[in-house]
């Protein structure tokens, strides 16, 4: 596993629930309490040995602090980078649904060896979507509705969610695009503030 997604683990657990429930989770999981190197690689067996302790001490399901995880990855001010990633995706959220299919690509250009899930979007009709995420990693389509949730916020979108379970291809989402400007969404500049 990339060590930038056990980083971003790491960072959210920390961020959210504090430094000290961070070090309990680490010492549980036998992970370094210190952190990991965001450009090194780790044994997978690792990240599900820190999100089995993280269920343990949070006493939540794993799927919830996964979807939770895809939030924070978009709204906390620490992650402000990833958000603008995201909203050069497009205009409106419709623009960035349809940009989803690309972000695996565009990520192993910056990062060769980031592995992110293949997604795949279908057309359901209607302002209706499906959206398969595939991925060696389990229950990515969690962080993925998580993301999906805060980047509609961020557009101003109003949409309804669905994890509807693993099939074939990977977990499945269904994606409701309610209402296209429902809200003012965040402000954003394609120019970074200094």
């Amino acid at each position: 596993m990339h060590g930038l997604i056990n980083r971003a683990i790491q960072s959210f657990l920390a961020d959210t629930y504090g430094a000290e429930v961070w070090a309990v989770i680490a010492r549980e999981a036998q992970v370094p309490v210190g952190g990991f190197e965001a450009m090194l690689s780790y044994d997978v067996a690792m990240t599900g040995d820190m999100l089995d302790a993280a269920e343990s001490v949070l006493g939540r399901p794993r799927e919830g602090i996964l979807e939770d995880l895809g939030t924070y990855l978009v709204s906390h001010p620490n992650r402000e980078g990833l958000r603008r990633l995201l909203r050069f995706g497009g205009v409106t959220f419709l623009d960035f649904l349809h940009s989803l299919e690309d972000l695996p690509d565009r990520a192993r250009l910056a990062l060769p060896d980031l592995e992110l899930p293949d997604m795949l979007l279908t057309d359901a009709g209607g302002d209706r979507f499906m959206l398969t995420c595939h991925s060696p990693f389990a229950g990515a389509g969690y962080i993925a509705l998580g993301l999906l949730r805060a980047m509609a916020d961020d557009y101003g979108a109003l949409v309804l969610l669905d994890h509807l379970g693993t099939g074939s291809d990977g977990e499945v989402l269904a994606i409701h695009l309610l209402e296209r400007r429902f809200a003012v969404g965040r402000r954003f500049n394609l120019a970074a503030e200094a």
